[in-house]
């Protein structure tokens, strides 16, 4: 199955998944504004992999 993921689609998964460990762990510590934005960056960085995905596909 991860065999059809290019190493561009990984590394946006991770920092998507990283993104959202971070936001969890500031809002849990209290910081709930700077976890809330943070966590806004998961859709962004997954939509920026689709876009890229649609680009390479269109080629």
């Amino acid at each position: 199955m991860f065999k059809k993921f290019t190493t561009a689609d990984k590394l946006l998964f991770v920092a998507a998944i990283l993104s959202l460990i971070f936001s969890e762990v500031l809002y849990f510590k209290g910081e709930k504004q700077d976890g809330s934005f943070i966590g806004l960056w998961v859709p962004s960085i997954l939509a920026f992999g689709i876009y890229l995905k649609l680009i390479n596909n269109s080629k």
